[in-house]
């Protein structure tokens, strides 16, 4: 058996596994990484990026069907499947190459391959190879897609969004269970191009939305293409030659069978944290499994060990990962001086066409704790002026601001051009501008950002009606 001793041993290479490594190396600390699996991101490999690729492909799709709208009429469409997959694949693996090429540029003995496993709060077995005595340690071992159980081992056509992408053409039909961002965006994408798709939800949600009146103008709008079936329940699934046969009920209690070539869930990810020992870590653990830990720090309680990106199961996006790892790494490289690192503003968007996005708090998180105390400003995109000349009139953007102080909170959406509008108000409610403040920044005509102004001037209105916070805990919201 082979021993090392390190300062800092990050497990994991993913996003916040890499970003950990450099921020840890960079305090002077001797740093190791670990991988059990290829190298590559989630984000790379089977999420963001192959994802957006055949979204992009169904968008092309999309505009010649909304061609005639403007008065122009091409001519037969003709969808290639293997030409689609077969550039989804080839880019995928380019971006995935320049994960690998980041990965390859760390120094050979700090690349350790091996499943992990704690066999002391400073021990790490990796196999039956080595073991590596760690002064500490980040755990960013990323997340794998949710399997229901009614549906484990039925056969090859239950896949998940990490197997969509090795498809070598376009299938007939997908059964989507789960009307979450990945389930959301890959389903209307298959629908563009032109696979038959029914989305099946146990409750009524869409992607990240808690706002009910944006989450109606997003059940509208993305009903009017997509086969959206709520409140439906996974009952069981039998692999029957090349087809599966999926069996749901309705909350009507009425079951139904259908057939598909693949059903694919899209129910969530789950932290890659089995078999790692985590109970010799000496680490308290969560109901879900997950160690308890700082979101400012990334520390685990007051230990030496830190937790960071997919892993932590608080935020599984991308740019949470890459902050995670940094925070993670610079607190585990510097320890015991551990500091708050820089936590931004929350942003998620699915690119589903509308756009939904949401920023900044929250309404389910403004609501928490009883009666709402903020302001809410709206507008609807079904006659603004960029949107009707664009045929993307669809959609609806909520804004909110706290009484008194008029300070802008947050957002949630479905809308044209939504990742923009997204981002622009994100950066409004990390600066802690007001609303007054956001409505004297300059607005040109015509485009989308007009929308904003538009419930910008609502909210405002609606935060006039109240003077100051105290007043404002007895009211209800404004709309």
């Amino acid at each position: 058996m082979k021993k090392m001793k390190v300062d800092v041993a990050v497990i994991g290479t993913g996003t916040a596994g890499m970003s950990a490594y450099r921020a840890a190396v960079a305090q002077g600390a001797r740093t190791v990484v670990i991988e059990s699996g290829p190298y590559g991101t989630t984000c790379a490999r089977v999420g963001c990026m192959p994802s957006k690729l055949l979204i992009a492909a169904a968008d092309a799709a999309h505009m010649l069907d909304l061609a005639p709208g403007f008065g122009v009429h091409p001519g037969d469409k003709r969808i290639d499947g293997r030409a689609v997959m077969e550039r989804v694949r080839k880019e995928r693996d380019r971006f995935v190459g320049f994960v690998l090429e980041s990965v390859e540029s760390f120094p050979l003995e700090d690349r350790i391959r091996g499943h992990a496993r704690f066999t002391g709060p400073h021990t790490l077995q990796l196999d039956e190879h080595t073991e590596i005595e760690a002064a500490r340690i980040v755990i960013a071992t990323g997340s794998t897609p949710v399997i229901l159980p009614q549906l484990q081992g039925v056969g090859p056509g239950i896949v998940t969004s990490d197997d969509v992408f090795d498809w070598d053409d376009l299938p007939g039909s997908v059964a989507v269970i789960g009307t979450g961002v990945i389930g959301l965006e890959l389903g209307q994408a298959l629908t563009r191009l032109g696979v038959k798709v029914s989305l099946f939800a146990r409750g009524g949600s869409l992607a990240q939305l808690s706002d009910p009146e944006v989450l109606g103008a997003a059940r509208h709008a993305l009903a009017q293409e997509l086969d959206l079936r709520f409140q439906t329940e996974v009952v069981g699934a039998e692999q029957q030659g090349e087809r599966v046969r999926l069996t749901t009920r309705d909350a009507r209690g009425v079951e139904t069978e259908e057939h598909f070539q693949y059903v694919l869930l899209a129910t969530g990810r789950a932290p890659n944290l089995h078999g790692m020992g985590l109970e010799a870590s000496g680490l308290e653990l969560t109901a879900n499994g997950v160690p308890d830990f700082d979101s400012r720090t990334m520390q685990c309680g007051t230990s030496h060990i830190f937790i960071a990106g997919d892993a932590n199961n608080e935020l599984p996006l991308l740019a949470e990962a890459a902050d995670h790892g940094k925070i993670a790494g610079e607190n585990a490289g510097r320890y015991p001086d551990v500091r708050p690192g820089l936590r931004r503003t929350p942003l998620s968007i699915a690119f589903t066409e509308p756009n939904i996005a949401t920023l900044g708090k929250s309404y389910k998180a403004l609501c928490a704790g009883g009666r709402p105390k903020f302001a809410i400003g709206q507008v609807s995109f079904v006659n603004q002026g960029r949107s009707r000349v664009m045929l993307q009139n669809k959609g609806m953007l909520r804004v909110y601001a706290e009484y008194g102080s008029c300070r802008f909170l947050g957002a949630e959406m479905i809308g044209p051009r939504g990742e923009h509008l997204a981002h622009l108000l994100a950066w409004a409610a990390q600066a802690h501008l007001t609303v007054p403040q956001m409505l004297d920044m300059p607005f040109y005509h015509p485009v989308i950002e007009e929308g904003v102004r538009t419930a910008l001037r609502d909210l405002a209105a609606n935060l006039a009606t109240r003077t100051n916070h105290t007043d404002a805990a007895d009211s209800e919201p404004g709309t």
